[in-house]
């Protein structure tokens, strides 16, 4: 029976070290494979990512990393020039499940051992922890993440790439309370980020008449199986579920409620995208009643259309979303800040000629109108809400 027991010890310590240089080589692969092509005379700036390439919130950080990689290689194509030498630009991609200390961990690693310039995180854990040392370490944080309290830590080196979520509330109470009533039920994912959303959706809900027939959560990265929570929950006979987190289980959540004869409205945090929502659903038709962020396709404008089509036939995806799309402008703003700025080494300096830069991304890379970065580095766009009515997606503008 000892043998017995050693044997399988050591079959799983086996097992576990060869997961573990698996996932070390997967990583080294993924990091070779974003090194560019370089002529004599070209050098090359660090950029690093660390977001959710594996677990429930995955097809997210997919997305975000998409973005970059597009725009990296549209940018790579001819290099940019600053202060006379061409560069071009390298990722270096980090999967962090969505844990901030993981997070913390990558950043920190590739700030030493590859010099980053700058780090993409995509989830407002990640960027907590970060920027516990990211000035020290003399790295831009490139936070794609909607969370406003970020911005409380005053850092000087942090360009909050999302429209922060405190922006959406006002609108997409209005519009169910005009069109469904005022009973909502909760049902958010139970992360941080959801947290801090009830944070902000509550008092406006209830300052507008609104109640609250129902609060609950739900982990995302523990349960598939949401019929419990789902029943308390329709049992009270919500208006309105107030739903999000990643979008393919948050449409798994709509999916169940509908399973269990739910007819009313969704509305639905920044995070999950109703386009992706209605690619797991079977089209948009499951959705009506929803209000959320407006799809990227939806936008109409002409570098809207070209960058999906684009994303679509580079990716093999049936969606482009607003997250690589951001993250897709986001390079180019920081590109252009570098060569207003005239360097790629000083972040102080590239962070004070952001503004500058954004002026001149070409217009056929501006897929969402950005009109500058304010004052506590939150990137300002001009965007718009979605509702979905009659399986049709329309528009609707922010209230004031």
């Amino acid at each position: 029976m000892k043998k017995g027991s050693l044997l399988v010890i050591m079959m799983f310590m086996l097992g576990s070290l060869v997961a573990c240089m698996g996932a070390e080589v997967s990583n080294q692969e993924a990091q070779q494979s974003k090194t560019p092509e370089t002529a004599e005379g070209e050098e090359v700036v660090k950029i690093g990512y660390s977001g959710p390439l594996s677990g429930a919130a995955a097809q997210y950080g997919i997305n975000v990393l998409n973005g970059l990689e597009m725009a990296a290689d549209e940018i790579n194509e001819t290099g940019f020039e600053v202060d006379g030498k061409t560069y071009k630009i390298q990722l270096i991609p980090m999967d962090d499940k969505y844990l901030p200390n993981e997070t913390g961990v990558n950043i920190q690693r590739m700030a030493t051992e590859n010099e980053i310039v700058a780090a993409w995180i995509p989830h407002s854990g990640g960027v907590f922890a970060s920027q516990t040392f990211n000035e020290k370490e003399d790295v831009i944080i490139m936070a794609q993440t909607s969370e406003p309290r970020m911005y409380e830590q005053g850092n000087k080196l942090m360009i909050g790439i999302s429209p922060q979520y405190n922006i959406w509330p006002k609108t997409f109470s209005k519009y169910i309370m005009d069109n469904f009533g005022t009973k909502m039920a909760l049902l958010p994912t139970n992360s941080q980020y959801g947290k801090d959303w009830l944070n902000v959706i509550e008092p406006v809900w209830e300052e507008m008449g609104g109640e609250f027939v129902y609060k609950g959560d739900i982990d995302f990265a523990k349960e598939t199986d949401f019929f419990t929570v789902m029943t308390n929950a329709l049992n009270k006979n919500p208006d309105v579920l107030f739903v999000g987190g990643p979008s393919e289980p948050t449409a798994t959540v709509v999916k169940q409620a509908q399973e269990l004869g739910y007819e009313g409205a969704y509305m639905i945090m920044d995070q999950a995208k109703m386009e992706e929502m209605s690619g797991v659903l079977g089209g948009y038709g499951q959705l009506n009643g929803s209000v959320g962020v407006l799809p990227v396709d939806q936008i109409g404008s002409d570098a809207s259309k070209a960058f999906v089509t684009k994303y679509q036939e580079k990716f093999n995806e049936k969606y482009a979303t607003a997250d690589s799309s951001l993250s897709y402008q986001g390079l180019y703003v920081l590109v252009e800040a570098m060569k207003a700025a005239n360097t790629v080494e000083d972040r102080h300096a590239i962070m004070a000629a952001v503004n500058e830069g954004i002026k001149n991304i070409p217009e056929e890379k501006s897929v969402i109108s950005l009109n500058g970065m304010n004052e506590v580095g939150s990137l300002q766009w001009d965007i718009k809400a979605g509702i979905v009515e009659n399986g049709e997606v329309k528009t609707i503008p922010l209230e004031q």
